[in-house]
């Protein structure tokens, strides 16, 4: 049996599984460090902003952290972490932020940071143009590696639907790297 994401991400049901009792041996520092980097990878990706997309994962595993008793046992429980980011990632409030936040590191000297590569800009770049529901299924297919099944179950829809955002985001992002490719080194 496996466990579903419930109606609310802050409570989801608490299945309890052979895998699931030996999950229960995992401490949460383990979990954290196994897991911050690719969450935090994938909502940079989305988001296109990877402070704000660190400050969501972080928001998402401290969520976990307040229930990791009952969260350590289930049969996935990066997969209730990355609902709950995904879920901060679009509210309003975190938009208006992002905003504010950008605003200000635009004041700062650009010397602090090394700038993108042409690939990683135009990739971005291409990524913002799709529709968010196109660019949330190619980034948690080819990001964070889930079957369309597993994108299905996290966004509640049905796989065809899952299917056909991967078919029409891959589709547009072809039509837009092709576009862009002055400049843009093919290794």
């Amino acid at each position: 049996m496996t466990a579903t994401m419930g109606a609310r991400a802050n409570e989801p049901p608490a299945t309890l599984t052979a895998k699931g009792l030996a999950a229960a041996a995992i401490t949460f520092d383990d979990f954290y460090h196994a897991h911050f980097r690719s969450v935090t990878a994938q909502l940079c990706a989305y988001t296109g902003d990877l402070s704000h997309a660190q400050d969501l994962a972080q928001e998402a595993f401290c969520r976990a952290l307040a229930r990791w008793d009952r969260l350590v046992r289930y049969d996935d429980p990066v997969a209730w972490v990355r609902r709950v980011a995904w879920n901060l990632a679009r509210s309003r409030w975190r938009r208006l932020r992002t905003a504010r936040d950008h605003l200000l590191r635009q004041r700062r000297t650009e010397a602090e940071v090394d700038g993108p590569t042409p690939d990683r800009v135009a990739i971005d770049a291409a990524l913002a143009q799709l529709p968010a529901n196109h660019r949330r299924a190619v980034i948690l297919h080819y990001l964070a590696d889930l079957s369309v099944s597993q994108i299905a179950l996290q966004e509640g829809v049905a796989e065809g639907t899952v299917k056909s955002w991967l078919h029409r985001g891959r589709t547009a992002l072809a039509g837009l790297l092709d576009e862009n490719t002055e400049g843009v080194s093919h290794v």
